[in-house]
């Protein structure tokens, strides 16, 4: 990483979630001026003081997206946005639609428009491969999130407005990582929807490290997909059991797998692109770049261009169950 983010005043949005942190304390380590912290949950802002310490460049700030003249406030003086506040849940927002509708869209808009007022540099919205052709309310409000930011660059020039799309992030508060932990260590039952259900994965810190090099490489408009491996959910239990079983005393074989209902609102599999957007990205290095509709040339240097046809959960090469258990350790999940 550049010099980019040094003596730059940011915001991250959702600073206390588990996105959010982590984009946090990759930021302090390379020496902005400041780092504000905007959520509503006071708990976890106190949890992370008492992590981070004492600290003269970061700020702590109670408040909700929601509410756009505290967002204002929060952004006088800031040069960046990363905006990772959002319900996320994908049953949660199933049975509070229009909860997630204020949230994840009219909270966004309230982003750019404080944004556009506070004519900050850049804003970083980070999104889900849930967004993607979307049957659930989660993915739809995180689509109109994502439209909202892009087209948001028709308003100010000045002002960068980008997405960081990808999927699931191992570890996170919720996911089954977790969740399944803490039930191998009741000695079970683990539950699972479908064991061939399929998912992107990737490690919190290998997804914030990609956010970042987008927040620099961002030009505007641009949805940033980040690459990651593919699993199915099976081969992932079947690791987890094998190497948490014995950790609390329990014997793998005699964990019960016990199947569950389909959760209101879920896949089968994720996708990280639609047929349009394979048609206009580009792939880089280490991500894939859906650029935005314009007269003027797209500014990055081309990539390879991708062929027509949706990249899939269910059509990328999975990985085996070494390799699961390699990326597990290096997510600290192990």
């Amino acid at each position: 990483m550049s010099d980019f983010y040094r003596g730059r005043h940011i915001l991250v949005t959702g600073g206390t979630g588990s996105i959010g942190s982590e984009i946090v304390k990759q930021l302090l380590t390379m020496g902005p001026a400041v780092v504000r912290i905007f959520s509503r949950d006071e708990t976890r802002q106190y949890e992370m003081q008492q992590e981070l310490g004492e600290r003269q460049d970061v700020r702590w700030l109670i408040g909700d997206i929601r509410d756009e003249h505290r967002l204002k406030r929060a952004m006088d003086g800031i040069d960046m946005v990363f905006h990772a506040a959002a319900l996320k849940h994908v049953p949660s927002c199933e049975y509070n639609p229009f909860e997630a509708v204020r949230t994840n869209v009219q909270g966004t808009q309230n982003v750019i428009n404080a944004a556009l007022d506070a004519k900050v540099e850049r804003v970083v919205a980070i999104s889900t491969d849930k967004a993607v052709n979307p049957i659930n309310v989660m993915g739809a409000t995180k689509l109109l999130a994502e439209k909202l930011m892009v087209t948001a660059n028709n308003w100010i020039r000045e002002v960068r407005f980008c997405c960081v799309r990808f999927g699931n992030v191992l570890g996170t508060r919720g996911s089954v990582v977790p969740t399944w932990t803490r039930q191998i260590e009741a000695g079970g039952p683990v539950t699972l929807t479908h064991p061939q259900n399929s998912r992107f994965m990737m490690s919190v810190a290998a997804a914030i490290e990609l956010c970042l090099e987008a927040g620099e490489a961002c030009q505007g408009g641009e949805i940033f997909i980040l690459k990651m491996p593919a699993l199915v959910m099976g081969d992932l239990v079947e690791v987890m059991i094998e190497e948490v079983a014995p950790r609390f005393g329990q014997d793998p074989d005699n964990i019960v797998r016990k199947s569950i209902p389909q959760r209101p609102g879920e896949k089968m599999k994720e996708r990280l692109l639609d047929e349009d957007e394979c048609c206009r990205a580009q792939e880089l290095e280490r991500m894939l770049v859906v650029p935005p509709y314009r007269a003027r040339p797209w500014e990055h240097p081309p990539g390879k261009s991708l062929p027509a046809g949706l990249y899939d959960s269910d059509e990328a090469d999975w990985l085996d169950r070494d390799a699961i258990r390699e990326l597990l350790r290096d997510a600290g999940c192990l």
